[in-house]
């Protein structure tokens, strides 16, 4: 987990408010309450910094509790390592979902990077259910909803749906500028209105570009 990314340099609108809520109450009640808990929305929105955020909380409040973070190309390049290994470590494959069944929390990132890997969404559907019949909290993000993921098994597509599933659009122009003024508070500058006004309405569809635009300036 990355520290930076917190609740409280979230930044807050229309375009994300009910996964914002759903992650909060997520947090306090880890594996009660929107389990799986499914994010989706379009590159740069701000998924990854909600999920991020959520694991950051429950670490701080629940010291007990083990949190695991990885992105879904990360999961399949250990699928594939437990794969390689098993004619030399027999139990390579049982290795691999043991480092999992210990997990309190499981966020993986961009699962739609599953589509189309039989074998590594087979692993993951025995995971999901082991955790889920545990009360253990998944958090999930993609960039579109389970129904539109091409080539995932139906029995994970279920799963998916079974849950809270919550998208984050794309933010208002108000939005913008506070993420705008909000990066810039953090990089300990400021710029006049007007800068502000243009970066936002020069860019509308991704928060990470209208960081980049600041960055550059």
């Amino acid at each position: 987990l990355n520290p930076k990314y917190t609740f409280d340099s979230f930044i807050i609108g229309p375009f994300n408010e009910l996964p914002h809520a759903a992650a909060l109450a997520v947090v306090k009640n880890p594996g009660l309450v929107y389990n799986p808990l499914f994010i989706y929305g379009g590159v740069g929105l701000g998924k990854t910094h909600l999920l991020q955020s959520v694991g950051n909380e429950i670490v701080k409040n629940f010291s007990d509790k083990k949190v695991k973070y990885i992105s879904s190309e990360k999961f399949t390049s250990e699928v594939i390592t437990a794969i390689r290994e098993q004619g030399v470590k027999k139990n390579s494959i049982e290795t691999f979902k043991e480092k999992y069944r210990c997990v309190d929390v499981l966020i993986i990132d961009d699962v739609q990077f599953l589509s189309g890997k039989e074998k590594t969404q087979e692993e993951f559907f025995h995971i999901f259910n082991i955790l889920y019949e545990n009360n253990k909290q998944i958090i999930i993000s993609s960039d579109r909803p389970p129904k539109s993921i091409m080539y995932l098994a139906e029995r994970l597509r279920s799963r998916f749906e079974g849950g809270m599933t919550a998208d984050i659009s794309m933010p208002d122009i108000e939005t913008r500028i506070a993420i705008l003024k909000a990066k810039a508070q953090e990089k300990e500058v400021s710029f006049s209105e007007e800068i502000y006004q243009y970066i936002a309405e020069s860019i509308k569809t991704n928060i990470r570009e209208l960081e980049g635009a600041l960055n550059r300036i």
